[in-house]
């Protein structure tokens, strides 16, 4: 019996050593003709080119049923109130309010495109992305992801439109 637990200790002992224990560091070595190998920087070039979510085109109207819209000067807080409904409801899956998600934040859309142009990308977006320039270049800089359309009536998208006259 004794013969046997020394017998298991020792071989449980052994056990735990081959197991553990430093590991070996392996070393390149240098063959002679060779070159040593080195790693190689990649610089990204940096663009001084405006994105196209900062772009301002204010005399760009878009492509869709919008070809005119005067605005108030006043903000009209219960269409804004419901188009903060909406957005909430229908856009903030590919958009957050003050900073780039999926596709641009609206907050300042109003100084960098024209109301028509919003109210279009709102209701017709496969289209813009197809023939307006500027919905183009947005859909290059946001990664090939298209704004979907979500069906929305102009009465709809006029209130999201006054929503982002808030932000």
């Amino acid at each position: 019996m004794k013969y046997a637990i020394k017998s298991l200790l020792l071989i449980t002992v052994l056990a735990l050593m081959s197991c553990g224990g430093k590991e070996e560091k392996k070393e390149e070595k240098i063959k002679i003709g060779q070159k040593p190998k080195t790693e190689k920087k990649v610089e990204t070039p940096v663009s001084n080119e405006v994105p196209p979510s900062k772009q301002v085109t204010l005399d760009n109207k878009g492509v869709g049923p919008i070809k005119n819209l005067e605005l108030d000067a006043n903000v009209d807080q219960a269409m804004a109130k419901a188009g903060g409904e909406l957005f909430k409801n229908k856009c903030t899956a590919c958009h957050k309010a003050d900073r780039k998600f999926i596709g641009p934040a609206p907050t300042g859309i109003l100084e960098r495109r024209s109301p028509e142009w919003i109210m279009n990308m709102i209701l017709n977006p496969e289209v813009m992305v197809k023939e307006d320039p500027v919905a183009k270049a947005l859909l290059i800089e946001f990664n090939g992801s298209p704004m979907a359309n979500q069906g929305l009536t102009e009465d709809e998208a006029r209130k999201i439109l006054e929503y982002f006259r808030t932000l």
